[in-house]
């Protein structure tokens, strides 16, 4: 429900946007409206909720007031519709689906959502392909660059239980990472704060900071090769670019990283064929009210990255 006074919007929450974050809620209500602006009018403190400024991060609760400020914007040109290659290449993705759950092998280079200068990402083309179902939302985010396992709810009542799993910590997820250097221990448990900066132009950047918030990650070995170490990363937390930033903290950057990784390396490595970032989410375990068994998915990993790895053991 939403009325107007003087140019400014007072949303309020409905079921739909219980437990979301206020800027993934905004994102979604203001359509058309760049991400920029979003997280500037929440800095600003220019929104608010229930009269109080809200941060990016904060969840909403049904019931809830959100005000939003007068927005000027110019008049966008009507959005086109995505190509039938595109929407039939997301399909063919997808690992599993109920009456609750879809759930997607993501390719990497595929955006969850637009924006950004991207027009399309996963949820607009899964609602491009099935324009009937109102309720079909993300669960959780990948990065652009990261493949792998990528849920979405199909019902309101299982965005909720989803979130509220996310929040408790109860969801288990397993990523695969080809990292540069050899390690010689087996297991490694990072246990360092991140920050989250926003640099000019809108780009984000993370670091390990005493200021940041608490972020755990636990490494595994699985294969060591003369340059690199597989691992896999187990999430304590669920911080924007944690397994990057945890990796790099190491010593050890994730090959084809581009942001935090060794550029020298990512160069070498490029040369052998890898041309994204070696980062995949692998597997999800999910336990479900009301289930006997939990729901367990994985992903494959993409022939471009086993292949890297059949050069590497040659």
């Amino acid at each position: 429900m939403s009325r107007k006074t003087g140019g400014v919007r007072y949303l309020t929450v409905d079921e739909r946007g219980e437990g979301q974050r206020i800027d993934n809620f905004l994102l979604r209500e203001l359509k058309g409206v760049p991400r920029a602006l979003v997280y500037r009018l929440l800095r600003r403190g220019e929104v608010r909720v229930n009269k109080g400024r809200a941060k990016a991060g904060r969840r909403l609760a049904e019931g809830d007031v959100v005000r939003i400020p007068p927005l000027r914007l110019e008049e966008a040109a009507a959005p086109g519709k995505p190509s039938r290659k595109a929407v039939e290449e997301v399909e063919d993705s997808i690992l599993h689906e109920d009456n609750l759950l879809l759930v997607l092998n993501k390719p990497s280079g595929l955006a969850v959502h637009g924006g950004s200068g991207l027009s399309f990402g996963v949820i607009e083309l899964l609602r491009a392909a099935r324009p009937g179902e109102k309720a079909l939302e993300l669960a959780h985010r990948l990065d652009r660059d990261t493949s792998g396992c990528l849920m979405l709810a199909r019902r309101r009542s299982a965005l909720r239980t989803l979130h509220q799993l996310q929040r408790e910590g109860k969801i288990r997820k397993r990523y695969l990472a080809l990292l540069h250097g050899r390690w010689e221990g087996e297991r490694a448990s990072v246990k360092a704060p991140l920050k989250k900066n926003l640099l000019r132009g809108g780009e984000r950047m993370v670091t390990v900071s005493a200021e940041g918030k608490p972020a755990r990650t636990e490494f595994r070995v699985v294969r060591r090769f003369r340059e690199a170490t597989l691992v896999e990363a187990t999430l304590g937390t669920g911080r924007t670019h944690q397994i990057r930033v945890h990796a790099a903290h190491l010593g050890t950057p994730i090959l084809g990283d581009p942001k935090y990784g060794d550029e020298a390396a990512n160069r070498r490595f490029r040369e052998l064929g890898l041309r994204r970032l070696f980062l995949h989410a692998s597997s999800l375990l999910v336990p479900w009210p009301g289930r006997d068994e939990p729901y367990r998915f994985e992903a494959p990993l993409p022939p471009e990255l086993e292949q890297l790895l059949e050069r590497l053991d040659d």
